[in-house]
This record gives structure tokens, C-alpha cells and sequence, in this order.
């Protein structure tokens, strides 16, 4: 039982760790990254589809991106959801068959401002982790009279160690992330 509850909270945790590397990478870098569009929703018939089903997405230079859709009808729908991607500073240039991205360079007070993002970022997955830790930890005082003090305060020990482990990689992540953006 006790057992169940670390490795759900383990797994969860794990879960929020790798979501926070990919919000990470949805920050803007000085670099063209695929990665930036990752979570960008296009209206397609309607219903609002990942630019991955409809596109293939490569950065053939430093500063460029290109998007090629599947289907060339959607090719407008793609590039005004690209132009309403929130803090990336870059306009879409449409050629007809597909759509060319250049990302201007990052000025310093631009790097800073994405340096709180990343932050900001970061302390929403602690605050996530946090809370996996919390509920865990209620389960586990549900198992009060099943089990001992002792059992349970080991326990407790464990979901710590397993959160501060969660907290550090989140931590790192976090500052790599701020490397590579105030990078030159």
C-alpha cells in the first residue's frame, strides 16, 4: 500500500518533470528550434489541430524554420497561428507552397525577459510537484491505521527525498535552459 502511493507519486512527479522540459523548450533561444511550435493549435475545419498533424516543421539554418503543410488549404490558418504565437517576435512569410520563419535576433533586455519566462515556468512545475507531494502525502495519513508510525514517517522520508529529487531536476533543467538564453 505504502509502497503503491511512493511509486504513484514517483511517477506523477516524473511526469511533471518531463512537462516542464517541454515547456522549456517552447521558450525562444538566440536559435530556430522545431521545438518552438510544438504546442501551437491550428483551426483546421473548425477544430483546433497541433501544427504537427498538418505541417513538418525543420530548421534548415540557424534562424529559420520552415513549415510545410500536408495540406496547402490550411497554409493561412498556419501562418496566422504562428503570428499569434505569444512572445516569439517573428513574422511568417507565406511563398505559397510553404512558410518561412526567420527569427530575429534576441536583444539583451529580450534575453532577460525570457529568462523570467523560463523561470516563471519553472516554478509552476515546483509548485506541481509540490502538490503531487501533498496528495501523497494525504494518502498516506489514510493509511494511519493500517500501518504504523513508524512505516508511515519512513515513508514520509521517502516522498521528501523523492520530491527534493523532482525539485533539483526541475532546478537543472531550469538552468540550462537560462544558459542557452543569455548565451551570445
Amino acid at each position: 500500500m505504502i509502497a503503491d502511493v511512493l511509486a504513484d507519486a514517483g511517477a506523477r512527479m516524473d511526469r511533471a518533470v518531463e512537462a516542464a522540459k517541454e515547456d522549456f523548450a517552447t521558450v525562444r533561444t538566440g536559435r530556430a528550434n522545431p521545438q518552438l511550435f510544438q504546442k501551437v493549435l491550428v483551426g483546421y475545419y473548425g477544430s483546433p489541430t497541433p501544427l504537427a498533424q498538418l505541417a513538418s516543421v525543420s530548421n534548415p539554418e540557424a534562424r529559420t524554420v520552415l513549415v510545410t503543410p500536408y495540406d496547402k488549404s490550411v497554409l493561412k490558418d498556419i501562418e496566422q497561428a504562428i503570428r499569434d504565437i505569444p512572445n516569439l517576435g517573428a513574422n511568417p512569410t507565406n511563398d505559397g507552397n510553404l512558410i518561412r520563419v526567420t527569427m530575429p535576433e534576441l536583444t539583451e533586455e529580450r534575453r532577460k525577459e525570457y529568462v523570467k519566462l523560463a523561470r516563471s515556468k519553472g516554478e509552476d512545475a515546483k509548485v506541481h510537484v509540490r502538490g503531487i507531494r501533498r496528495k501523497s502525502k494525504d494518502d498516506l495519513d489514510e493509511l494511519k491505521s493500517e500501518f504504523g508510525e513508524d512505516e508511515l514517517a519512513r515513508a514520509e522520508k521517502e516522498l521528501d527525498a523523492l520530491t527534493r529529487a523532482h525539485v533539483d531536476a526541475i532546478d537543472e533543467a531550469l538552468k540550462r535552459k537560462e544558459a542557452e538564453l543569455l548565451e551570445v
